[in-house]
């Protein structure tokens, strides 16, 4: 009676050896048995095991309860311990050291700050990390689940059988955890998921995997902790202090599968990346690399909008320390690292978030609220404190584990309606009967105070395609609390106008001139993104109308323009070089035309205004302010053609002047604010860039007649100059 009552009952023993036991902890490793502790584990496919303590002191013989490998029986300790066993079948002998004699890693502090959603450290919590522990080395893995009835941490550490490794569930959290001694980075691991109906679930990737499987493969991979020397404490502390709204920001969008693809078709590496990319955006002046989404993805032509591993650089590129060695060779190179973020949505892919234990757990139950119809994806449950937490700790983490600069946030306005892109009846309205998705609200005014007061010089930037106010205004202030807002109906309106025929111009002059009367609402960004060139919609080059001589022309005038417009720029890769073919992840740019003239005048076009745009204030210190905006000309329709001035405090004016006509207009009477010599800086139509050379021989002078101060201008064809104050410094 006395052996039957030590021995734990053989119900409980078959549960651990199927996996079926719902808290093993309960059952596996040390317990205090009268007054002996007794050890019991369940090692499969061991005849024998044999306990140690780690400093290799023998402290007894199991017994074997279960053919299967379960054994129990006392140890020579006083206290508790972490044991190792030597197991020995006929196969020979291996060493196992004992997870469930192992403390939880987790503390209540933990508890504390997860349950009430304030935790803004998870991502040092979550998931896999390597860590010593109670005299070991191995990883502590953790995982939000709280409908499971099981949680197995598999790997290839333990021949991926779930039955092996179960972990403890924290019940006040819901978040499960074990420490795994001798396990080590670069290990390839998932979560098998008992759901609460008592079925196994999909295999699951680790939410808050830091490392990926290069695709098809899915697994997670146990990543090192971020040890990298950072070089680029200068960078930082300039843009902590600066006024980034008064800023030149001159952002190259990049892609960075395709923008230059090894000879054998791969992926480049970070490093390889570093190399050719952080030089050439040096060289043609850009300020910022902003990167379409980086986080692992398993489908090429989603270009990383359908993430499944919010926290993992892709595989595609190499290891995070990669990237890590980028953003620091960047920021070293004076340029700025911008992340595409997708906090919109996720893919319902078998092994990622979708209905993660089972329930509907980043997600809505009701499809009105959780299913995306535009992408077949699921939404996240913005409502959910421990959704919230997860993905605003996701934006911290970029910040703080490898420095980005800031976060391009996509899809915004899909976030802030319950309605979008459904019909009546294909939605649930808030709880004021309304279609503002006020938990999508909180979440991104909570996403920007912890980036902005975590990290200062960082910014964040809305893609929001309606007129939603206030979207880049602080949050004290009523506003989602964005850094900067892209400027959708500057981009669509301009590129319409861009379409038409000159001769039909003079009918549409307010497609160019509507956008200042919103130009200051926002702290704006004008996008001329990835997204103009791609399912059909051509290159930007192909948007331009006229023969081809005329469409060059068009484009030049065109960049011209936006760059001399209020408002920071971006432009996407290739479009530097008027790429003419439409874009594809699967293929490089087509750096060959950079061979071709006419290509090779808009490169040089656009490199030169982004030096003078960063080198003259009057273009960059008010893009965001209307003080820094005057309208010249905005009414010569007949002439389409659009003058305008920007300045600066105590800095020389530039007059901004565009013919949108392939008429040269000679002897055209251009208002200035000030008589004198006005510099000609920038013209278009010079032949360096392919034009035919019409122009103002370096300058003009304004005179003062009749009360008002005029220049006498020559306007090329289809071209854009600027005019700067000379003012002798």
């Amino acid at each position: 009676m006395r052996r039957k009552a030590a021995g734990l009952d053989m119900a409980a023993i078959e549960a651990i050896v199927t996996g079926d036991h719902a808290d093993p902890f309960a059952v596996l490793g040390l317990h205090k048995v009268g007054r002996k502790l007794v050890a019991r584990a369940f090692v499969e496919g061991a005849e024998e095991l044999v306990a140690f303590s780690l400093a290799g002191e023998e402290l007894g013989t199991l017994e074997r309860r279960h053919d299967a490998g379960f054994f129990e029986g006392p140890v020579a300790l006083k206290e508790r311990a972490p044991l190792r066993y030597r197991a020995r079948n006929a196969g020979g002998t291996w060493w196992v050291t004992d997870p469930y004699t192992f403390g939880p890693v987790l503390g209540p502090m933990d508890d504390y700050y997860i349950r009430e959603g304030s935790h803004l450290r998870l991502f040092d919590r979550m998931g896999a990390h390597p860590m010593s522990h109670e005299g070991a080395e191995g990883v502590h893995f953790a995982v939000w689940a709280p409908n499971a009835r099981r949680v197995s941490v598999i790997g290839d550490f333990n021949a991926w059988d779930g039955r092996r490794d179960v972990m403890r569930l924290r019940r006040d959290t819901g978040i499960w955890e074990i420490f795994l001694p001798d396990v080590g980075v670069g290990a390839h691991y998932k979560f098998e998921l008992v759901g609460p109906d008592g079925n196994l679930l999909p295999l699951k990737a680790d939410p808050y995997a830091r490392a990926s499987e290069l695709r098809p493969a899915t697994a997670s991979v146990v990543a090192a902790e971020m040890d990298h020397d950072w070089h680029d404490a200068a960078h930082r502390e300039f843009w902590a202090g600066a006024d980034v709204r008064r800023m030149p920001i001159s952002i190259y969008e990049v892609h960075a599968g395709s923008w230059k693809r090894p000879d054998d078709g791969g992926f480049p590496s970070w490093d390889e990346l570093a190399d050719e990319l952080i030089p050439y955006v040096v060289e043609m002046g850009f300020t910022h690399i902003e990167f379409l989404p980086i986080s692992e993805h398993p489908y090429d032509p989603s270009w990383g909008y359908q993430t499944t591993g919010l926290y993992a650089p892709t595989a595609r590129f190499g290891p995070p320390e990669g990237f890590a060695r980028f953003v620091d060779g960047a920021h070293k190179a004076g340029i700025g690292v911008i992340l595409d973020w997708v906090p919109a949505h996720f893919p319902t892919d078998a092994h990622g978030l979708a209905r993660f234990d089972g329930t509907a757990l980043y997600e809505h139950a009701d499809p009105r609220q959780g299913f995306h119809p535009d992408w077949n994806t699921a939404i996240y449950n913005f409502g959910r404190q421990e959704v919230f937490s997860f993905l605003i700790n996701n934006a911290l983490y970029w910040s703080e584990k490898f420095h980005v600069d800031g976060l391009r946030v996509d899809a915004v306005a899909s976030m802030l309606y319950l309605d979008y892109s459904r019909k009546d009846g294909e939605w649930v309205p808030n709880r004021y009967g309304g279609r503002e998705n006020l938990e999508a609200v909180e979440f991104l005014r909570a996403t920007n105070r912890a980036v902005y007061g975590k990290h200062p010089g960082r910014m964040t930037i809305a893609e929001e395609s309606t007129s939603w106010p206030k979207v880049s205004a602080p949050v004290y202030d009523g506003g989602l609390g964005f850094g900067f807002k892209w400027n959708m109906g500057w981009m669509h309106d301009t590129l319409q106008y861009m379409a038409r025929d000159p001769v039909h111009r003079r009918f549409h002059h307010n497609d160019l001139t509507f956008g200042l009367l919103y130009a200051f609402s926002e702290n704006f960004v004008l996008p001329l993104s990835h997204d103009e060139v791609v399912h059909g919609k051509g290159s930007l080059i192909a948007k331009m109308t006229g023969d081809g001589w005329q469409q060059f022309a068009n484009l030049r005038a065109y960049y011209a323009f936006m760059w001399g417009y209020p408002g920071k720029k971006l432009l996407f890769m290739g479009q530097e070089f008027a790429q003419g073919a439409e874009w594809s992840e699967a293929r490089s740019l087509d750096w060959w035309q950079l061979d071709l003239e006419p290509h090779r005048g808009v490169h040089r076009l656009v490199r030169d205004l982004n030096h003078l745009y960063r080198e003259t204030p009057a273009l960059h210190q008010r893009d965001c302010e209307g003080d820094g905006f005057e309208w010249l000309i905005a009414d010569d329709a007949e002439n389409s053609v659009f003058a305008w001035l920007r300045k600066a405090p105590g800095q020389p004016p530039v007059a901004v002047v565009t013919n949108f006509t392939p008429t040269p207009h000679s002897g055209y009477a251009l208002p200035l604010p000030i008589a004198g010599r006005w510099k000609e800086i920038l013209n278009t139509d010079a032949g360096d860039y392919g034009g035919t050379s019409v122009g103002n021989m370096g300058g003009v002078t304004a005179e003062t007649a009749e009360g008002a101060v005029r220049a006498i201008v020559t306007l090329p064809p289809l071209g854009t100059i600027w005019l700067k104050l000379d003012t002798g410094a």
